[in-house]
């Protein structure tokens, strides 16, 4: 464990994790400047943690552990309770993901947020989100209550296809994990 502490340390601080947010982030760009103009009612889906916010201050704080619960009184000494952490809406954005964003807004897309945050931390993540410098999305979707589900493609995929049974055509997904897109995409209207 302490080699890959080591080396996710040294791939956020040396620039290489930046390097791949921006190639990611213009071939995303890419993609929907080519596909946002041909369908109707075009939609990009977000992920928030680690993907439009960052959270590796807390990351750290815990040092590579996820502790849910629990209070986040002093971030650099932690432990800090990862929910308080969302609750104080400190997470700073991740500029490549703002700029997607902001360049999904400006092709005309209607932006979602789909995450695995729950609705207790809906005032919390709006006020983040806001301040982070993501305004006029279409929908924040959080996870009801204390709901549980296995996987997050459990959650995301139905809010996903709802989504498109509302008459939007997800063009692109932008998320951080591998099950952000599990499930696949649900086909609808072009």
């Amino acid at each position: 464990m302490g080699d890959t502490k080591l080396a996710a340390t040294t791939y956020y601080q040396s620039g290489a994790y930046d390097s791949d947010l921006s190639i990611v982030a213009a071939r995303a760009g890419a993609w929907m400047a080519a596909r946002i103009p041909q369908v109707r009612r075009p939609a990009v889906v977000f992920d928030i943690d680690d993907t439009a916010l960052s959270n590796w201050e807390v990351i750290k704080a815990n040092d590579f552990g996820r502790v849910f619960k629990g209070p986040c009184r002093f971030l650099s000494d932690g432990p800090c309770g990862w929910v308080a952490w969302d609750l104080l809406g400190r997470s700073p954005a991740i500029p490549q993901s703002r700029a997607t964003f902001r360049q999904a807004r400006s092709l005309g897309a209607e932006v979602f947020f789909i995450s695995g945050r729950d609705e207790s931390q809906r005032a919390a993540t709006e006020r983040n989100l806001q301040a982070a410098g993501y305004d006029g999305y279409r929908r924040l979707i959080l996870t009801p209550g204390e709901s549980y589900y296995r996987s997050a493609a459990d959650f995301k995929e139905p809010q996903r296809a709802a989504i498109e049974q509302a008459g939007y055509k997800i063009v692109a997904n932008i998320g951080d994990q591998p099950s952000y897109l599990a499930g696949g995409m649900p086909k609808g209207p072009s």
